[in-house]
């Protein structure tokens, strides 16, 4: 029989980048993930740091290459949207890169407090406050702002939002407004729930803010939820958005950031396709092309990307603890975790995730399930991004699979050291980093919850 690795060879371009199969085993970016789950046991969390520096850097490559070829004459800024792993390890990573940050939330700032004491960054970093803000989300970025920090930009939701600033504060601040975008043909609503109606904006900025002693509008943003697709409707809502820029550029000199929401995407199925120069270069061109019938200068263009700077970092490990045939058609790996309390995506969203086997490759395949060990019918994984099915390695022997490419949101929507879906424990957790000199290094982030924490969280006394 046609051995599973084979399978994987005529079907695919096997392996994807960081992926290696020696001697029958997976190794994950160098790492060989049989002696991590032996050494650490499953189910397992485990995040290789350096991925994010190098999604970092290859998303300048591609800018800069694009803007060398077009001769743009703006500059690119890479900003990292918190809000897909706020984790310490995650944020020290990324600031290495020299980036700017993009909030979402009134934490978010505290955080960036705590990164700066502690050395990571400097008070001129470019903190772009996005979101509909309360009370607590303004009065943190007004704090800031007193405390030294000399770029923080936040983005007006709503017009009521620069009453706040206009009270809290006498010095010299850069806003950004936010454009309310359409929502792609297939969505609930037609228009953002978030930002300003486009009709609205350059009238607001002319009654409120043009003649205002402290404040200017440097940026102007938008989101577009399907993220940065090459389709019909992200090129229509980005031609929109640079006509809007050219317009309000002209009767606002201060405005020189062009900031594109939503993200790229990330691999998650080995089938997966996506030209990033050749989307990027047309990113640029369109807003070259637009400014200059506009007549207007070339904006420095800001990105806002969470999921594709660390999505690619991590994996989620389990033991496949049992075997399933339930009929003649549907068989069944009980793993020892749950789908949806530690790939929340998968449950919530249908996101899809690859799914690879870690070990046992020489053996033949067949098409499974994977079962979660909670008694909730959704628990469980049935296809690929690209496929409607999954194929395993059809083997006797013990059998670990890995859900990768799952470090982004995955483990602030499960919560971590909370309670889970049927009191599912918290996995343990393993980071891999490069020291200086280039060695690497291994710690476990954090343990797997036990039982006296959760019964803790629920009132009991042990």
């Amino acid at each position: 029989m046609q051995s599973y690795l084979d399978f994987l060879n005529q079907s695919y371009f096997f392996p994807p980048q960081g992926f290696q199969v020696l001697e029958d085993e997976l190794y994950f970016h160098g790492v060989n993930l049989m002696e991590l789950i032996e050494t650490y046991k499953t189910p397992l969390r485990f995040t290789y740091l350096p991925v994010i520096s190098a999604k970092i850097q290859d998303a300048r490559v591609y800018f800069g290459q694009a803007m060398e070829k077009l001769d743009y004459k703006g500059e690119y800024l890479y900003c990292y949207c918190t809000k897909s792993s706020h984790f310490k390890h995650i944020l020290v990573e990324v600031l290495k890169n020299n980036v700017q940050l993009e909030t979402s939330s009134a934490f978010d700032l505290p955080m960036i407090a705590s990164l700066y004491r502690s050395g990571h960054l400097t008070k001129d970093i470019m903190v772009v406050c996005n979101g509909f803000k309360d009370y607590e989300y303004k009065q943190y970025i007004v704090d800031m702002i007193h405390d030294g920090f000399t770029n923080i930009i936040p983005v007006l939701d709503n017009r009521e939002e620069f009453n706040f600033y206009h009270s809290e504060l006498e010095e010299p601040c850069n806003l950004g407004i936010r454009l309310a975008t359409e929502e792609p043909p297939n969505s609930s609503f037609y228009t953002s729930r978030l930002g300003l109606k486009a009709d609205e904006i350059l009238d607001f900025y002319t009654t409120r803010i043009a003649e205002h002693p402290y404040f200017k509008v440097s940026l102007l943003h938008f989101f577009v939820h399907t993220g940065i697709q090459d389709s019909p409707f992200f090129w229509s809502e980005l031609r929109k958005f640079v006509n809007l820029y050219c317009k309000f550029r002209k009767i606002n000199p201060h405005l020189k950031l062009l900031d594109i929401g939503g993200g790229l995407p990330f691999r998650n199925s080995l089938e997966f396709e996506y030209d990033y120069a050749y989307v990027i270069e047309e990113i640029v061109r369109t807003i070259k092309e637009i400014c200059a019938e506009h007549e207007v200068p070339e904006p420095n263009i800001v990105t806002e990307f969470g999921s594709f700077t660390v999505a690619e970092s991590s994996c989620t490990l389990f033991r496949v603890l049992g075997r399933k045939q339930q009929n003649d058609r549907e068989k069944w790996f009980m793993i020892d975790g749950s789908i949806i309390s530690m790939l929340p995506d998968v449950w919530a969203l249908n996101r899809r995730f690859m799914c690879l086997p870690i070990n046992n490759w020489e053996a033949g395949y067949e098409r499974i399930y994977v079962g979660g060990m909670t008694c909730d019918s959704d628990d469980y994984y049935n296809h690929e991004a690209n496929v409607d099915a999954i194929y395993m390695p059809k083997s006797r022997k013990v059998q670990y699979v890995g859900f990768f490419h799952t470090g982004a949101y995955q483990e602030v929507l499960s919560g971590v050291g909370g309670l889970h879906h049927c009191l599912m424990p918290d996995p343990k957790h393993v980071l891999f980093s490069l020291n200086e000199d280039g060695s690497r290094s291994i710690r476990v982030l954090h343990e797997e919850q036990n039982s006296k924490q959760v019964m803790k969280i629920l009132g009991y006394k042990m």
